[in-house]
């Protein structure tokens, strides 16, 4: 099957399905465009005109949980659990874990007021998740899961800000959530699933926001 990833650098949700076709081991293509300027052939094809988007033999399958779901599926292995219930909960925090990029950005592009609200409210957040995971290495336990690469986008973006800012939005109160974050982020799918220097791009596009957090950078 020949399948062409559409894809935008920073977006977080292109990593996710990306990490999920690395750790599944499919053979993929990957196109680059910038959505701020998308070309008429991506537009014509994408419904949400939003990233990512597969074409697998020439057929388009768009929204990052069902492309993930889709590599998931064609491969010879499964990332989800066994049982019914847990694979419930896990697409349920899954799903969860979308609403963390809402906060985070405006965490990024708030003043000095809505960056408290907004860190506030993703500690909140992270204290559910918390509050729910378990002591085994991964959300389900030794084996690295679909719900493992739903969160990595976001730990390891916690991970460059604080390495920017001195730990502005550390997360080391949360023991099982920072365990967890290094075990994912150790993981050879996610360690390869962005560009090289995509960090740097990162930081400069918190220094373009100019938000509060932009003035807690460090060189």
């Amino acid at each position: 099957m020949k399948l062409e990833l559409v894809s935008f650098k920073l977006c977080p949700f292109v990593q996710y399905a990306v990490i999920i076709l690395k750790q599944q081991k499919i053979d993929y293509n990957i196109t680059f465009i910038n959505l701020m300027t998308p070309p008429d052939w991506f537009l014509k094809i994408s419904p949400t005109g939003q990233v990512p988007l597969l074409k697998a033999d020439g057929e388009i399958i768009f929204e990052s949980s069902v492309i993930g779901e889709f590599a998931n599926d064609i491969s010879t292995t499964d990332l989800h659990p066994t049982d019914p219930i847990q694979k419930a909960k896990n697409r349920a925090w899954i799903a969860f874990s979308a609403s963390l990029f809402d906060t985070l950005f405006k965490i990024i592009t708030a003043d000095k007021t809505g960056y408290t609200e907004a860190r506030n409210a993703l500690f909140a957040k992270l204290e559910k998740i918390e509050a729910v995971k378990g002591d085994e290495i991964f959300f389900n336990g030794s084996d690295f899961a679909i719900i493992d690469a739903a969160f990595a986008p976001m730990f390891m973006r916690l991970n460059w800000i604080n390495k920017f800012s001195n730990n502005a939005l550390s997360i080391q109160k949360f023991s099982k959530l920072s365990a967890w974050s290094t075990a994912i982020l150790s993981v050879n799918a996610v360690k390869n699933s962005v560009e090289e220097g995509l960090d740097d791009v990162y930081y400069s596009n918190i220094e373009t926001r100019k938000g509060y957090l932009s003035t807690l950078l460090v060189e």
